[in-house]
């Protein structure tokens, strides 16, 4: 579909998260609503992180900054109840960072060596 002339187009970043042993895939859409204000669409079959992406309003540039203890992303996974562990939380995290260009989107990984 072409831009129109007058209509932004609406930048978005796209991450499939494979959480671990848990096998639970998650797929995190982030889109640049505004200047500096990121909303998302998150799918998993977790019940908690169904719960995160239901409780997760918009978050703005100043979120991303806040301590772990005040921030809304980490807040809404511990509301639902998410594994200390899981790397989905972050992952929003880094989603918001790379749709308002304050990170560049780079492959993350955690590697067990056995």
């Amino acid at each position: 579909m072409e831009k129109q002339k007058g209509e932004e187009k609406e930048e978005s970043v796209r991450l499939e998260v494979n959480p671990g042993i848990c096998a639970f895939t998650c797929l995190i859409h982030a889109f640049k609503d505004e200047k500096h204000t990121v909303r998302f669409e998150i799918q998993s079959d977790c019940d908690q992180i169904q719960n995160l992406a239901r409780n997760l309003g918009n978050i703005c540039m100043k979120d991303l900054f806040l301590p772990l203890s005040r921030n809304p992303i980490f807040l809404s996974a511990e509301k639902s109840q998410c594994h200390l562990a899981c790397p989905i939380p972050c992952s929003i995290v880094k989603a918001a960072e790379v749709a308002l260009g304050l990170a560049l989107p780079k492959k993350v990984m955690i590697t067990f060596e056995t």
